[in-house]
């Protein structure tokens, strides 16, 4: 006898599990602490096998018989709805992973970056296609370790580009504080880098003596880059602050 609604919302545990049939293999598995699971019974190449359809009342009645006749038709077709079921489950887990790649999160970040000026950004950017993204660009961020995260930079740093290496272990970092901020994964593994890459010797250069100046004023003018670059280097040479001091300087901390 095929099961109602009623029937279905009114069983009572027991101590043991009870299954009540509804038909064609569907069937209600109430647990002796009350929760409800459709399941279906089905034989497959020989085997019998168990098919979870899913838990009451979040699956009504309709539903599962529902699902019941999608198994059969898949069974019909000589597939196995399990196989099926986790065929689909894998396809969904390898576009959630590709979601949160560490390339796709770094293209997150970059999109951050607004203030960054377009030579800098596009450093950044291919330091991280030519160093980063070959060893973990594919990864689920989630599930990289500090260990992980160290090949590039040791890679870099193995070449003699200890420079670089600092640079990329920094966008590592940020990149997966981005990760943290954004809920894909808990703990950031790349604060665990720190001390594991040799630091550059600084090379102090030496101050330019007065009558090496005007060679100076000269390559300046021939410098073929951008134009403001080279007002940047001139005016420079007049006021004497840092580099970043001059880049990031506001029209309002001018006094003509």
């Amino acid at each position: 006898m095929s099961l109602t609604d009623t029937k279905v919302k009114n069983t009572r545990p027991s101590e043991k599990a009870v299954k009540l049939t509804d038909g064609f293999g569907l069937y209600l598995l109430v647990h002796p602490n009350g929760s409800k699971y459709w399941q279906l019974g089905y034989r497959f190449d020989g085997k019998q096998k168990v098919f979870s359809i899913g838990v009451y009342p979040a699956v009504s009645l309709a539903d599962a018989r529902q699902r019941r006749d999608e198994a059969k038709r898949l069974l019909a077709q000589g597939i196995d709805p399990n196989a099926k079921k986790q065929a689909d489950e894998k396809v969904l887990q390898e576009k959630r992973d590709k979601t949160r790649s560490f390339r796709v999160v770094a293209k997150s970040w970059f999109a951050t970056k607004t203030k960054w000026s377009e030579d800098y950004a596009d450093t950044v950017w291919k330091r991280l296609e030519t160093y980063v993204f070959p060893d973990i660009g594919d990864r689920n961020v989630s599930e990289l370790d500090t260990g992980d995260l160290l090949v590039p930079v040791k890679k870099a740093e193995t070449l003699g580009y200890l420079e670089i290496a600092m640079r990329i272990k920094q966008y590592i970092t940020a990149i997966l504080r981005h990760a943290v901020q954004q809920k894909l994964m808990r703990h950031n593994p790349a604060y665990d880098m720190e001390g594991a890459v040799q630091k550059p010797e600084t090379e102090h250069r030496p101050a330019l003596e007065l009558e090496e100046i005007p060679l100076l004023l000269e390559r300046i003018d021939a410098y073929k880059g951008r134009g403001l670059t080279t007002l940047a280097i001139k005016l420079n040479l007049l006021i004497f602050i840092r580099s970043s001091e001059l880049r990031f300087a506001r029209w309002s901390e001018i006094d003509f």
